[in-house]
């Protein structure tokens, strides 16, 4: 699932956003009280004790979300009372220490045995040779793609033919807004459930942004008057940076004309950036800042996500990964409601595809028992049980139902994020080398276009820098 976007997201999206560069940190310590001592970490062991049993075989499993704490720690409780010979510290750590610490930990040799991955590390990981392939791994033998959503093992399996991750979840996008503002509007929740979208026009979608977005006089986006400069609410909310992937920005417009990111669903050597139908896209996506639908670069800041503007008014509808849900429905004074995307020129919705995979460490001295403690999370049991929690979606049918029955529970329809995948309406997170050095290249260029400094046009020759590192 899993994360989107620079700058950094905050320690609660975890699946879609691309880790950055990492720099050597102090080392994260082995031992819970150590762990659980330091700033933006939580170590959990069985029991509430912090002792393995006797003659077990202590492994230690780490995870950024804090989302999804709960829901694992329960999972691993369930595999150790079956597995009393193995005993799980399981740590949490916040997003930017996750990765510096993981990072540190393969440095000195004191990482963890298995750790939630993800797509935007996976490939460097795999190329240090810093994860372990698990194909030999005997207790993982039994756990085949067909458990899995469709296409969810193929992006944790690399060049060579090899897994190097286990599938933990999936994620995909869609609409989020509050009913109470809808109503408001004298909307209803069929008006957004039936939208389309184009590069040339946006469609009805960008008709009813212009409707719900307000200047600072009340002069509506769509009304005569209205000044595009002095905006009160905003159509759509934006996060505090965009990058390039577009996880839950313009990517699902883009995947809808029919654009891929490579040349191959995994592992592309020729990125796309210069395809006309991405360049339609971008200009029509960030074009939505002149029209004033859409906040300009700079206007909210990390301590301001999209959740927030919908929240406070100050935007009217966001566009939210699954990862989000929790945090969306748990907002004070919002009462969610969730559309899908619109419809685009393929006459279907599309939205980026990803999931967060569980990888094992070459270093670690305890592969067979963290292949046991992996495999169990991929398994009916273990999928049922986070699904219950659903902070997510988990990885299998069986997770999935579990978790979309839990959200219903709740009064929440989870659907238009579940369709995407259902109907095969989704495009792949780009899985490629030399992920650190596009975001690089790529960074400044939708910053650029974001300040409407160049256009999608302007793309082609950053486009031929990023197939150049693949020469």
């Amino acid at each position: 699932m899993t994360q989107n976007r620079l700058p950094l997201p905050p320690s609660d999206s975890p699946a879609g956003a691309p880790p950055r560069g990492l720099s050597r940190r102090r080392l994260l310590t082995g031992t819970a009280a150590l762990a659980a001592g330091a700033a933006g970490t939580v170590a959990l062991s069985s029991c509430g004790t912090s002792a393995a049993p006797p003659g077990a075989t202590e492994i230690d499993y780490w995870l950024w979300d804090a989302n999804q704490l709960p829901a694992y720690s329960a999972a691993i409780d369930a595999f150790m009372a079956q597995n009393p010979d193995v005993f799980v510290r399981i740590t949490q750590l916040g997003w930017d220490d996750y990765w510096t610490k993981l990072t540190a930990g393969f440095v000195a040799g004191a990482g963890p045995d298995a750790f939630a991955d993800h797509l935007a590390r996976f490939p460097e990981f795999v190329s240090l040779g810093v994860i372990a392939p698990l194909d030999d791994l005997a207790p993982l033998a039994d756990v085949t793609a067909d458990r899995f959503q469709d296409g969810l093992q193929e992006l944790w399996t690399g060049q060579d033919g090899k897994r190097y991750g286990i599938p933990k979840d999936y994620d995909t996008i869609a609409v989020m807004y509050d009913k109470g503002m809808l109503e408001k509007e004298g909307l209803t929740e069929d008006d957004l459930a039936s939208l389309d979208w184009n590069p040339e026009d946006g469609g009805s979608f960008e008709r009813l942004l212009a409707r719900l977005t307000i200047d600072e006089n009340g002069v509506r986006g769509d009304q005569e008057g209205f000044d595009p400069m002095r905006i009160a609410r905003y159509g759509m909310g934006a996060d505090a940076g965009i990058d390039y992937v577009g996880q839950s920005t313009w990517s699902a417009f883009a995947f809808s004309t029919g654009w891929t990111f490579t040349d191959a669903d995994t592992w592309g050597t020729t990125f796309h950036y210069d395809d006309d139908r991405f360049a339609a896209t971008i200009d029509w996506f960030f074009g939505l800042v002149d029209k004033g639908f859409f906040p300009p670069f700079g206007m909210f800041g990390d301590s301001s996500p999209v959740q927030t503007q919908v929240q406070s008014g100050k935007a009217a509808l966001g566009l939210a990964g699954s990862w989000m849900i929790t945090t969306w429905a748990n907002l004070e004074g919002v009462d969610l409601g969730i559309a899908p995307l619109p419809t685009g020129p393929i006459g279907t919705p599309m939205s980026m595809f990803n999931g967060l995979g569980d990888s094992i460490a070459a270093q670690s001295e305890n592969k067979e028992e963290a292949a046991r403690l992996i495999a169990f999370l991929a398994s009916d049991e273990a999928q049922r049980i986070i699904g219950e929690r659903a902070p997510f979606f988990p990885a299998t049918d069986v997770g999935t139902e579990t978790a979309i029955a839990t959200y219903a529970e709740r009064g929440l329809d989870v659907t238009p994020f579940t369709d995407r995948v259902a109907e095969g309406e989704t495009g792949r997170y780009p899985l490629v080398e030399n992920s650190a050095a596009i975001m690089s290249i790529m960074q400044p260029a939708f910053d650029q276009c974001w300040m409407r400094w160049i256009d999608g046009a302007d793309f082609a020759a950053y486009n031929e820098r990023i197939n150049a590192l693949f020469e």
